[in-house]
């Protein structure tokens, strides 16, 4: 009896996530009407709930549910970072929503969903509810993408990324389906016990793992299976590509911890392979192809391409600091992404998204607060010190050189310089030249504007003092190999 109310008790917060996450939509359905904030604050109050209770389980681990659920340190702090990531995301998206005719129950119900997905993604201890907590957030995703259904970009934007995404969980599941057929199991730690005692060149294996990584690389947006974010992230809602670009990329990262770390290591050989030709295409692609893009969400888009390059470093690195610097990088990227797009959710107005980099000029005149926390954003994306995005280069660059990867190393630097113009573009832009004669007035968004600064200046403070918050990532990773 207690062993099985332990099981219970390891999984509260995923229970707590489901069941508040009907909450809102029940009663967005009876009361919405009334009173407009009902969701938006029950989700808020999901969200604060579920950190209580995470940070209650800190310190315990163990597997439940015949080793469908696995509790440890990474479980933890990763679903922490997914609820703040999610909280930003809900603070930005009033008065964009509302604008748009769309500030209505169902996206908040939605994110919930995805949030879910990402939680079981997380605590994963089977290739099956690894998938499911995929699939979940999969479809979520494709949802919300497609929400804002009198936007033509939108609609579009759903039918590919619900296409491509269909295709990129089947290689992901084929490969799967093949490990399960070599070891027969699903446990992944059973699964790592298994792959030590099979040779590298089995054939059946070598597929797995190719079907895996394609599966893992589409997920995270690396090149070349990135086709699909330029055109998402600029179709979607902007509310929606400031969640994409964010809480979804922690979920991917435990695809990585739990299918090749926990459930592969044995063969990390070679997936690390694999994962050094990722790396270098998507520093490549991502940090060149930006340069010639004037959309700002477009130019944001591959410069996610270029960060999956620099997290994936630590991954290939394949050390216990490796790991911990990419979750790092991940962490960092994803309050810089949410920063990013949060500028262009508060300068869009109704009528009015402020997609392109010529739209932010003058910033600084109109606004000067906005345009030095956006400065702060774009120096902190590039890795100019003392932005914790430099710290965040840094760390990955020391691991991969320590796993004597000196050449990759350099090709990272030399692509960060590279990358370091068009996001000195976009600060030109706001500095030195003048608005555009019918650039509107930015509407004043209290709420969404304090939530900026601070996430904004957080990415300052992290970088001046960034100990505690790479601690509590490399807390995180001990002890996952």
């Amino acid at each position: 009896m207690n062993s099985f109310l332990m099981h219970w008790t390891y999984a509260i917060p995923e229970i707590w996530v489901l069941t508040m996450a009907c909450v809102v939509l029940l009663a967005d359905l009876f009361w919405g009407d009334g009173l407009r904030d009902l969701a938006a604050v029950l989700t808020v109050l999901t969200l604060s709930g579920a950190a209580v209770l995470t940070v209650f389980e800190m310190g315990q681990s163990g597997t439940a549910f015949a080793g469908l659920f696995v509790l440890d340190r990474f479980t933890n702090v990763a679903e922490l970072f997914s609820y703040l990531a999610v909280l930003m995301v809900v603070l930005y998206s009033r008065r964009y929503l509302v604008d748009r005719g769309i500030y209505r129950g169902e996206v908040f119900v939605l994110l919930l969903f995805a949030l879910l997905g990402i939680m079981v993604m997380v605590s994963g201890g089977s290739l099956l509810s690894v998938y499911l907590g995929l699939e979940l957030l999969a479809l979520s995703q494709y949802a919300l993408v497609a929400f804002y259904r009198d936007s033509v970009m939108a609609t579009e934007a759903g039918l590919k990324y619900f296409v491509l995404g269909a295709l990129a969980s089947g290689l992901l599941l084929y490969g799967m389906s093949l490990l399960y057929g070599l070891t027969g199991t699903l446990d992944v730690r059973d699964i790592a016990a298994d792959l030590v005692n099979m040779t590298a060149g089995n054939l059946v294996l070598v597929f797995a793992i190719v079907f895996i990584a394609a599966g893992i690389a589409f997920k995270l947006g690396a090149a070349p299976f990135h086709m699909w974010l330029p055109d998402v992230y600029q179709g979607a809602p902007t509310v929606v590509t400031a969640f994409l670009a964010s809480a979804p990329k922690i979920g991917a990262f435990a695809l990585i911890i739990r299918l090749l770390v926990d459930g592969g290591y044995g063969m990390q050989e070679s997936w690390q392979q694999i994962f050094v030709a990722l790396t270098v295409v998507s520093l490549v692609v991502g940090n060149v192809i930006a340069i010639a893009q004037q959309n700002i969400k477009r130019m944001l888009a591959y410069s996610t391409i270029g960060h999956v390059g620099f997290m994936l470093l630590g991954i290939v690195a394949g050390t216990e600091a490796g790991l911990a610097s990419a979750f790092f990088y991940t962490v960092v990227y994803t309050l810089m992404s949410l920063a990013g797009f949060g500028m262009i959710l508060l300068v869009s107005r109704a009528g009015f998204e402020a997609e392109r980099i010529d739209d932010f000029k003058g910033l600084a005149q109109r606004k000067p607060w906005y345009a030095f926390l956006m400065m702060i954003v774009m120096f902190s994306m590039a890795g100019v010190p003392p932005t914790v995005g430099f710290y965040a280069k840094l760390a990955v660059f020391q691991a991969v050189v320590a796993a004597g990867y000196v050449w990759l190393a350099v090709v990272g630097v030399l692509l960060a310089v590279i990358g370091a113009f068009y996001y000195l573009r976009v600060v030109k832009v706001m500095y030195f030249d003048k608005p555009a004669p019918d650039a509107g007035l930015i509407v004043r968004d209290d709420l969404a504007s304090m939530a900026l600064s601070i996430n904004s200046l957080a990415l300052l403070v992290l970088g001046i003092l960034p100990g505690p918050l790479m601690a509590f990532c490399f807390y995180a990773m001990r002890g996952v190999i």
